[in-house]
């Protein structure tokens, strides 16, 4: 058996394969109230059925002052929990573990939502930010704790913790910044305090039976300030790191002759610094089964995450793992599953016409 196709421990739970469903916000599939209706269940269990051993649903909010737009999903009240559930349990009946990515925009806080609040009063994409006082992130840090309580009684198998991309948490972390001068800004062990105190909180609330991944970048900006900052999180007890870009610009130094991302390579070397310490994930341009087979069968990742291939086709997981055909994602230079375009997937169009089964959902 290949090693893509192979089963791997990660936590106390069990993955089939190694082929991860990413998780991809869905703007406008939702309202003000963040509730998960029953097309979110249909569109994740699509990836569980086609054969993806991991799902990680999309950034679902902690606050409701904290959200990317007014249509984010959310756990930041039980009223939220059923919709979850129907997800949970949707991807459980194929077999895929699951567990729900946690979030707050922090500085990226769509204006109707709240205020762009984060570490530090920055200059931040054309305006000015507020730094959040001792009692804002103490309570940021129960929120993402009591997200994720809510996320165990929903059914997930875990949760994930979205500390990459310019969010709250990735913005705590950077040293670009948080500029702050207390216990959560300055040295790494001080600028990843908060992240490192919901990691154990929730621990503490969920135990040892329950995922956490951390979405973490690979250079922060540099690698081995990335490599301090993903040592923190094991060393608080997170269970597996998904790598992807940061604060940008980075300071790496790219090899030229690279056959794949530059964020894949950024996963390819946290992987190789982790040392089987936890399990890491490689993100990024995956698009065709050979690029993810590559990564795993030789020894450069453990798992690999895709989205825009698993939005294409919800099959292309067993196209890894068995050989079967798929739709290829036809690298759309701006993908047509980014938020707020009103167009159609052309791949998910093409499926359509042969597959009575196919939700054309990509609109």
């Amino acid at each position: 058996m290949d090693l893509i196709n192979t089963p791997i421990k990660i936590g106390s739970k069990t993955v089939r394969n190694r082929v991860t469903f990413a998780p991809t916000v869905k703007f406008g599939w939702t309202d003000d109230s963040g509730i998960a209706i029953e097309r979110f269940a249909r569109h994740y269990e699509d990836r569980a059925r086609g054969g993806a051993g991991l799902i990680c649903v999309e950034a679902t909010c902690i606050d409701p002052y904290g959200r990317l737009a007014p249509s984010q999903l959310g756990l930041w009240d039980d009223s939220q929990i059923e919709g979850h559930r129907a997800i949970a349990e949707a991807c459980h009946r194929h077999g895929a573990v699951v567990i729900v990515q946690i979030h707050h925009g922090g500085y990226n806080t769509h204006p109707e939502c709240g205020p762009s609040k984060g570490p530090s009063s920055v200059n931040w994409r054309d305006r000015t930010t507020e730094a959040l006082t001792r009692e804002e992130i103490t309570d940021i840090r129960d929120k993402f704790i009591k997200a994720a309580v809510r996320a165990k009684k929903a059914g997930y198998d875990g949760v994930q913790l979205h500390a990459c991309h310019a969010y709250l948490l990735n913005q705590f972390v950077s040293p670009t910044v948080n500029l702050r001068t207390d216990e959560y800004g300055g040295s790494t062990t001080n600028r990843t305090r908060l992240f490192c105190e919901i990691i154990r909180g929730i621990r503490d609330a969920c135990g040892n039976d329950f995922i956490i991944s951390a979405r973490t970048p690979g250079a922060e900006p540099t690698l081995e300030e990335a490599w301090a900052i993903a040592d923190a999180y094991i060393e608080a007890g997170v269970d597996y790191l998904q790598v992807s870009s940061g604060i940008g610009p980075d300071e790496v130094a790219y090899p030229e002759d690279l056959t794949y991302s530059r964020i894949a390579w950024l996963g390819v070397q946290m992987h190789a610094h982790v040392g089987g310490r936890v399990p890491v994930s490689v993100v990024n341009g995956i698009l065709k089964p050979e690029q993810a087979r590559f990564f795993v069968e030789n020894g450069l990742a453990d798992t690999v995450d895709s989205a825009r291939a698993l939005l294409a086709d919800p099959n292309w997981a067993r196209a890894v793992t068995d050989g079967s055909g798929y739709v290829e994602c036809r690298n759309c230079k701006i993908c047509f599953w980014s938020p707020f375009m009103p167009h159609k997937c052309p791949a998910v169009a093409e499926r359509s016409k042969t597959d009575p089964d196919c939700v054309d959902i990509g609109t």
